[in-house]
C-alpha cells in the first residue's frame, strides 16, 4: 500500500500555524513511508474563500519547502462530481430532501435549547409518504445524508482506531442527519472531503482534533458509498501560552508573518514538530532527521502549548549555523527591502560572521548591523544619559588621536590603542569603550569595541568620533 495523505486548507484567510503544522504532519509521514501528500483547496465557501488567500497559502507552503506530488485540486472544480455522489446516495435511500423551512427548524432549535437538550434535526422529511423528484423539490429545498438508525439496521455506534487518541465510539444516536448539499445546490464539507477522500485513495488523515466530531458523519458516508476507509489520527491543538486556543489575540500566527520578523523556515519546522510530538529530549532536528525519526503513533494526546522564546531560541540556533552565503543572502535582502546599501559600508558576510551568534531574528541582525551602513540620525538617550560624562569629551578626543596614527588598521593595534588611552587618562576601560560605542553605532549594543571599529573602518570611525565630540561637547 502507497501512503497517501493530504493537506485540504480552506482559502478563507492566512496558513496559520495549525494549518502549518498540520501540513508538516502529512508532508512528513508521506516522505517517511516513500508515499504522497496531496494539496487540496477546499473552497466550496465561495463567499468567504478568495484567490489572494489561495496565494497567501501557497506562498507559505513554498517557504516552508513543503512541497506537494499532487494538485492543488480545489472543491470548486469537481462539482460535478460531488452532485452525481449525492444523486446516488438519493436513489439508494441514504439521502432525501427536506423541504423544512428555516423558520421551522429556528423553532425546533428554541425548542430543544429550552429543554436543555442538543439540538439537532427531528427527521420531519425523513421518511415522507410521497418523495419529490428533484423538479418538485424546487431551489429552496436541501439534500439530508440518511444517518443510521437502528429502525433502519444500522449501528448503534460508530467506532473507529484512531492513531493518536485510542479507540473512539460516538453513538449514532448522537448524529442527526446532516445537509450534504444547500438550497443553492452546493456541497457541503462532510460530502466534499468524503468523495475527495474516496477519489483520491486517501489511505491517511492527519488533521486536529477540532474535526473528530465529523469523523464519524464522515465515517457514515463512505460506509453508505461502499468506500474504503482511511485511517485517522486527530492531532491535539495548540494553545497559546495562558491556555486558550492559538488566536490573533496572541500575535503572529501567520507563518508569512514569521518568515517577515525573520524565522528562518527551518527553524519554524524544527519548531513545529515539537508541538505534539517528541524523540526523547532532542530538540534539534535537520529535516532528514524529521522525516527519519517520525511516526503518527508518537503524537502525543495533550495539547501543545506556543512558545514565542523558545521558537527564538531554536531560531538562533539556526541563525548561528547555517551556510554563510546562506545568511548573506537572507540579510542582504532585508536591507535591500529597507533601502540600505551593502556597498556602503564592510563586507556582509565578514560582518555576519561576527554577528550571527547575537541575533534571534534576521530583523534583529538587520537593526544591530545598520550603523555600520547608514548615517547615525540619533544617539540612544538612555545610553548617552548613564554612559556621557564632562570627561567623555576628553576621552574622545584622546582616543580618536591616538587611532588615527595607526598605520595598519587591525583588531589587534586598535585593541592596543584604546587600552593604551585607558592607561593614558588613569580610567576604566568602560569609561572610554562605552562612549566610543555610542559615538560610533549610537548605541552601546555593539560587539567587542576593538572588533566594532575594525568593521567600521577607520575612516569612518574618526568621522564620527569628530561628530560626537561636537554633539556631546554642547550637551555638556
Amino acid at each position: 500500500m502507497t501512503v497517501i495523505t493530504r493537506f485540504p486548507p480552506s482559502p478563507t484567510g492566512f496558513l496559520h500555524i495549525g494549518g502549518a503544522r498540520t501540513a508538516l504532519f502529512n508532508w512528513l509521514y508521506a516522505r517517511k513511508t516513500g508515499g504522497e501528500m496531496i494539496l487540496r483547496i477546499e473552497d466550496t465557501d465561495r463567499k468567504r474563500s478568495t484567490q489572494e488567500a489561495i496565494d497567501v497559502i501557497l506562498e507559505g507552503m513554498k517557504w516552508l519547502c513543503l512541497t506537494w506530488d499532487s494538485g492543488p485540486f480545489y472543491q470548486t472544480e469537481r462539482f460535478d462530481r460531488y452532485h452525481a455522489v449525492i444523486d446516488k446516495l438519493l436513489a439508494q435511500g441514504d439521502a432525501y430532501y427536506c423541504l423544512c423551512s428555516k423558520a421551522r427548524l429556528d423553532e425546533i432549535r428554541t425548542a430543544q435549547m429550552r429543554r436543555g437538550e442538543k439540538p439537532r434535526y427531528d427527521g420531519c422529511c425523513r421518511d415522507l409518504a410521497v418523495v419529490p423528484t428533484p423538479a418538485e423539490a424546487g431551489k429552496s429545498t436541501v439534500v439530508r445524508f440518511r444517518n443510521p438508525q437502528q429502525a433502519d439496521g444500522g449501528l448503534s455506534a460508530v467506532v473507529f482506531e484512531d492513531v493518536v487518541r485510542g479507540r473512539v465510539e460516538i453513538s449514532n444516536a448522537e448524529l442527526d442527519d446532516l445537509i450534504i448539499q444547500r438550497s443553492d445546490g452546493t456541497p457541503t464539507y462532510n460530502l466534499t472531503v468524503v468523495v475527495d477522500d474516496m477519489d483520491m485513495k486517501m489511505t491517511h488523515v492527519i488533521r486536529g482534533e477540532d474535526h473528530i466530531n465529523n469523523t464519524p458523519r464522515q465515517i457514515n458516508i463512505f460506509n453508505a458509498l461502499g468506500a474504503t476507509l482511511p485511517i485517522f489520527a486527530h492531532v491535539p491543538l495548540i494553545l497559546g501560552e495562558d491556555g486558550k486556543r492559538l488566536s490573533k489575540r496572541h500575535g503572529a500566527v501567520s507563518v508569512l508573518q514569521y518568515r517577515d520578523l525573520g524565522i528562518l523556515p527551518e527553524a519554524l519546522l524544527n519548531y513545529l514538530v515539537r508541538l505534539g510530538w517528541s524523540h526523547g529530549d532532542k530538540e534539534v532536528f535537520t529535516l532528514d532527521e524529521m522525516i527519519e525519526l517520525f511516526d503518527i503513533k508518537d503524537i502525543n494526546k495533550s495539547p501543545a502549548a506556543f512558545n514565542m522564546d523558545k521558537l527564538l531560541w531554536i531560531n538562533q540556533h539556526y541563525i548561528s549555523s547555517i551556510d554563510s552565503s546562506r545568511l548573506v543572502t537572507e540579510v542582504g535582502r532585508r536591507m535591500t527591502s529597507r533601502g540600505m546599501s551593502i556597498c556602503n559600508g564592510p563586507g556582509l558576510a565578514e560582518v555576519l560572521e561576527v554577528m550571527r551568534t547575537r541575533a534571534q531574528t534576521l530583523e534583529e541582525m538587520v537593526d544591530s548591523i545598520t550603523y555600520l551602513y547608514c548615517p547615525i540620525d540619533d544617539y540612544d538617550g538612555s545610553a548617552v544619559e548613564k554612559h556621557i560624562n564632562d570627561g567623555s569629551v576628553k576621552l574622545l578626543q584622546a582616543v580618536s588621536h591616538s587611532l588615527a596614527k595607526l598605520a595598519e588598521w587591525r583588531v589587534e593595534n586598535i585593541g592596543a590603542a584604546v587600552k593604551a588611552v585607558v592607561a593614558e587618562q588613569g580610567v576604566k576601560f568602560p569609561h572610554l569603550a562605552q562612549p566610543l560605542r555610542i559615538a560610533v553605532s549610537g548605541s552601546v549594543a555593539t560587539p567587542s569595541i576593538d572588533v566594532t571599529l575594525k568593521l567600521m573602518g577607520k575612516e569612518k570611525t574618526l568621522q564620527r568620533i569628530e561628530k560626537a565630540i561636537e554633539r556631546f561637547a554642547v550637551k555638556i
